[in-house]
């Protein structure tokens, strides 16, 4: 297995590790309900699952 020669600095790690940066995730408006939530991903309103604006399960109660 190689193993590193010589130690890395701080300061040279630190450079590297520079862009890596926190996005925010990228949201979107429903057009049929007109609420936020993570794109490409179900969400819940009103009891119901919606995925792309249509609704995909409702929550049953018991």
């Amino acid at each position: 297995m190689p193993n590193p020669k010589h130690r890395i600095s701080k300061q040279r790690r630190d450079k590297r590790r520079t862009h890596y940066k926190a996005e925010a995730p990228t949201t979107g408006v429903d057009q049929t309900t007109g609420e936020a939530h993570l794109l490409h991903r179900a969400h819940w309103s009103e009891d119901k699952l919606i995925y792309r604006g249509k609704v995909v399960l409702e929550k049953t109660k018991k």
